[in-house]
């Protein structure tokens, strides 16, 4: 079996699904404009994996309507109900949650398509979830990941509170083994897991004004990751200033008529052989 990480830096908190909250409305339309790219269709029988939230799950069920079906999956109790009752407010009755390991969970039925974002950087054996996601597939299904590369996030004019909070929290998934720089690495994990070399999207998004929901998403990732922040020595509360960071930044960059862009998001997809 694949091996994959447990001990999830964001943790599973209120807060930290509020910070999911925010994540989703900002990359919602990236991720959908992905997901149509790689061929989700309506009809299609979906899976999910590290399914958070579930905005993922919710928008891949949009995607293939009521005469399809997306299972949503995670390792955690908590955000299992969460998917649950987000799916059952919106009337989709066709998205169905399980708790379980992704690089272990074996189902029955395979499935048309095998989805996930943000979730390959958190595993440490990410060829290995790859090999096996792609077993829950049918012949010809399709296996198609979204991943960030830190490494494209910048400011213009240069930001010191921006720097110092991209550096907190790219130091911070390194020394817990995320992968940084997965979205730039995504077709060399398809090729190493035996998959077709992969069709990839790259964008970013962007943005200065203050309302632009860049800001208060990395203040909410901070906050997230400060318990294990503080744990590993990489800052602490009182250098993260958290409840002003968003209003710090901005009045740096958006304020003084720049930018600031947020890590990169690669789009990988590949099908099977028929």
């Amino acid at each position: 079996m694949a091996e994959t990480r447990h001990d999830y830096v964001l943790g599973h908190s209120e807060r930290e699904f509020e910070r999911l909250n925010v994540q989703a409305r900002l990359f919602e339309p990236f991720t959908e404009r992905f997901l149509r790219e790689a061929g989700l269709r309506p009809g299609m029988r979906v899976l999910d994996v590290g399914a958070g939230h579930g905005h993922v799950s919710v928008l891949a069920a949009r995607l293939v309507g009521a005469e399809g079906s997306v299972v949503a999956l995670d390792q955690s109790e908590a955000a299992v109900s969460t998917i649950e009752r987000w799916a059952a407010a919106r009337g989709l009755s066709h998205v169905h949650a399980v708790q379980g390991d992704l690089g272990q969970t074996r189902f029955d039925t395979p499935f048309d398509a095998v989805i996930g974002r943000f979730v390959l950087m958190y595993n440490p054996d990410v060829t290995g979830v790859l090999r096996h996601l792609a077993t829950h597939l049918r012949p010809g299904g399709l296996l198609a990941f979204q991943e960030f590369d830190f490494e494209g996030a910048r400011a213009l004019p240069e930001s010191p509170t921006f720097t110092r909070a991209m550096t907190w929290m790219t130091d911070t998934l390194t020394r817990v083994g995320g992968h940084t720089r997965l979205g730039l690495e995504l077709r060399r994990y398809f090729l190493d897991a035996g998959l077709p070399s992969p069709s990839l999207r790259l964008e970013a998004s962007t943005g200065g004004d203050s309302d632009y929901l860049g800001y208060p998403l990395i203040a909410e990732v901070l906050q997230s990751m400060l318990p294990t922040m503080e744990r590993l020595g990489v800052a602490s509360e009182r250098e993260v200033e958290a409840a002003t960071l968003s209003q710090r930044m901005h009045a740096e960059v958006g304020a003084r008529g720049g930018v600031i862009v947020l890590p990169s998001l690669m789009g990988a997809w590949a099908t099977t052989p028929p």
